[in-house]
């Protein structure tokens, strides 16, 4: 953080986004004023759940904020391929094997409800952008 000589004022730099800071003005620009503040053109980065400690099999997940996991960032396609688990469904799940410290957590690591709704989503998303969109990629 560089703040200027009163201390006032200062400048953050992040190479990510700070979604807690960034949703509520997203909200009040698309609801005050009709303008969208993004609009992605496809599927390139996900943020996958990944053990802070040893885990043991049958241990509960307790998501974002908790003991068990935090999140990193990957990119979408190796998410895809190792069927990795994105960490906001890393919640009330149970672990079917041993996770090390560090490692990525997949979805065959867990038994997860696959009627629950956003388990759904997620996964026709995953179905409909896992897919190379080698036309949206051609006009990056």
């Amino acid at each position: 953080m560089l703040p200027d000589k009163s201390g006032q004022y200062a400048a953050l730099y992040r190479p990510i986004h700070m979604i807690g800071l960034e949703l509520g003005i997203s909200v009040a620009s698309c609801a005050l004023r009709g303008e969208p503040t993004g609009a992605p053109t496809g599927f390139r980065s996900d943020v996958v759940a990944t053990a802070k400690r040893a885990l043991k099999a049958g241990e509960m997940l307790d998501g974002e904020g908790g003991f068990c996991v935090w999140g990193k960032q990957t990119t979408a396609d190796r998410s895809l391929e190792r069927g990795l688990l994105p960490l906001g469904l890393a919640h009330n799940v149970k672990l079917k094997r041993d996770i090390a410290e560090g490692e990525a957590i997949a979805w065959a690591d867990v038994a997860y409800d696959a009627d629950d709704n956003a388990v759904k989503v997620r996964r026709e998303m995953e179905a409909a952008f896992g897919r190379r969109n080698a036309a949206a990629e051609a006009a990056l």
